[in-house]
C-alpha cells in the first residue's frame, strides 16, 4: 500500500441512509495497545457511534471495539469514550455546526493511514422517512437498469 493511502477498517453505511452528509474531516483517534490490535483485526463497530464535543475537545461514544483474543488482564472496555484528535480550529467548527438545528456529526468509517488509526467524521442533517423512501427508489431503479444493460449485453 502507498504512503497516504488507508485501508479501511469499519464503515458506517447506515450513516449515509440516514443522514444528508455535508462535509467530511479526518480525525485522529486515541487507541489503547489492545483497541489498536483489534481494529488492525477488523473488529470494529460504527453503527450506532456518534461525536460530542465538552470541555472543548471532540469524544466519540458507542464505537465498539471487540476486546483482543490474546489480550489477558490488560484488556479494554469495547464502548468505552474515546479521544479525538482535532486541531482547535476544527472544533470550534464543529462547535458551531453542531448548535444548528437537526445537525449532527457522526463517524463514517475509520482505517489506518501511515499506521495511524484516523476517523472520517461526517456533519449531517438528518433524513425524514420520505427522503429514505426516495433513496430506495432511486437504488431499485438503478439496479433494475443495471440488470437491464447486463442482460442486453449478452
Amino acid at each position: 500500500m502507498a504512503k497516504g493511502e488507508g485501508k479501511v477498517i469499519a464503515q458506517n453505511k447506515k450513516a449515509t441512509f440516514d443522514y444528508f452528509i455535508e462535509e467530511t474531516i479526518e480525525a485522529g483517534i486515541v487507541l489503547q495497545g489492545t483497541e489498536i490490535k483489534s481494529a488492525r483485526k477488523g473488529k470494529v463497530q460504527l453503527v450506532d457511534a456518534f461525536v460530542r464535543i465538552r470541555n472543548g475537545e471532540a469524544w466519540i461514544s458507542n464505537m465498539h471495539i471487540a476486546p483482543y483474543e490474546q489480550g489477558n488482564i490488560f484488556n479494554h472496555e469495547p464502548t468505552r469514550v474515546r479521544k479525538l484528535l482535532l486541531h482547535k480550529k476544527q472544533i470550534n467548527e464543529l462547535i458551531g455546526v453542531s448548535k444548528q438545528q437537526g445537525s449532527n456529526i457522526i463517524p463514517l468509517k475509520m482505517y489506518l493511514k501511515d499506521g495511524y488509526a484516523k476517523v472520517l467524521l461526517g456533519v449531517g442533517k438528518g433524513k425524514k422517512n420520505y427522503d429514505k423512501r426516495q433513496d430506495l427508489k432511486q437504488k431499485d431503479a438503478k439496479r433494475e437498469i443495471d440488470r437491464a444493460l447486463k442482460d442486453r449485453s449478452r
